[in-house]
């Protein structure tokens, strides 16, 4: 699906999938890729990914629920999830802003994320949520 903003035609829906293809969403980015981060936990420092940033009905999964493991650690409000056939970690819960999803900005389709420039590293190591 493609809108008109200012004149300028931008896509709405984007496909997005992991390695092997069992694992197929599509998510509605009206605005583009945001929030463009990485992190530096001890889960996303292993991922390596660079993540944007959804909301919670922005994320449609259109193939393969029935493939995706969940994973959780630490204070389990974040629900990360992978494809249990190649591995690939798709989008997950944010522990940060649970309406939000975080998703694997390499996954979506004609997008390559080493292109993108200015991409934030978030201090997961000192979350806000692990003081007390």
């Amino acid at each position: 699906m493609i809108k008109s903003v200012g004149g300028v035609q931008v896509k709405v829906r984007h496909r997005a999938s992991c390695h092997c293809g069992a694992v197929q969403l599509e998510l509605h980015l009206p605005s583009g890729i945001e929030k463009p981060r990485r992190c530096d936990c001890s889960m996303c420092r292993r991922k390596g990914a660079i993540v944007g940033s959804v909301k919670l009905d922005g994320i449609k999964i259109i193939k393969g629920a029935e493939s995706l493991k969940l994973y959780q650690f630490n204070t389990y409000t974040a629900k990360h999830y992978f494809c249990s056939n190649c591995g690939i970690y798709t989008h997950h819960q944010r522990r940060s802003d649970p309406t939000e999803y975080g998703y694997n900005i390499g996954c979506l389709e004609g997008i390559n994320p080493y292109e993108l420039t200015d991409i934030v590293v978030n201090d997961g190591v000192n979350h806000p949520s692990d003081r007390t």
